[in-house]
């Protein structure tokens, strides 16, 4: 998927395909997880794939909110307590136990380098980036893998003929809004009249 491509091109691409496709919107679009793996509010991850705008932040913020976010969801995943972390982290990366509780609770802002390794001892996708990155692009890092695999490979002989001539469903539905039952009868006329018939070479 190309790196290059903006939260408004993967929303745009993804909404067509939840209608070509007749997909459920609210499965493509699933605010909890889509917020659990960006450590994101729903409300902002809510507010973006409608194509709302991101609230203005600082690096400060995203880092001491997502830090929090993701300190709270390891501290629930393992059943530890906040002491208990803060302890691990002051023997795997050498601060205090004080400064570790500060920063896991979104109260201080970890320097670049500790920031590197916390993202390395949490194991977040993205290195430091998953905490630093505007909310647009956090959320655009999780939803392009979505949008990969539901361009992928398709198995459907209809679905490669229409692709290969340069033929999507929603070319085909502009003029006369066809439904999908009229797409296959459509496609499958189309098909025969220049298939081979029975006992025709084909040459």
């Amino acid at each position: 998927m190309e790196p290059s491509t903006s939260l408004p091109e993967t929303l745009r691409r993804l909404n067509e395909l939840i209608t070509d496709r007749g997909l459920n919107r609210a499965e493509v679009f699933d605010v909890q997880t889509l917020a659990a793996k960006t450590a994101l509010p729903v409300t902002v991850v809510r507010r973006l794939v409608k194509g709302g705008k991101p609230t203005p932040d600082t690096v400060s913020d995203r880092v001491c909110a997502r830090m929090k976010v993701v300190s709270d969801a390891y501290l629930a995943d393992t059943g530890k307590e906040m002491k208990n972390l803060a302890a691990d982290l002051h023997k795997a990366l050498g601060i205090s136990d004080v400064w570790a509780r500060s920063v896991c609770e979104g109260k201080k802002m970890p320097n670049v380098d500790l920031l590197h390794h916390l993202a390395a001892y949490f194991r977040v996708d993205g290195g430091e980036r998953f905490f630093t990155a505007p909310a647009d692009e956090a959320l655009n890092r999780v939803l392009l893998p979505v949008l990969q695999k539901l361009e992928g490979p398709d198995t459907d002989p209809l679905s490669q003929l229409m692709r290969e001539y340069g033929v999507e469903s929603a070319h085909m539905r502009q003029d006369g809004d066809l439904t999908r039952d009229q797409l296959e009868r459509v496609l499958k006329g189309v098909l025969q009249s220049v298939l081979p018939q029975k006992g025709e070479s084909g040459t």
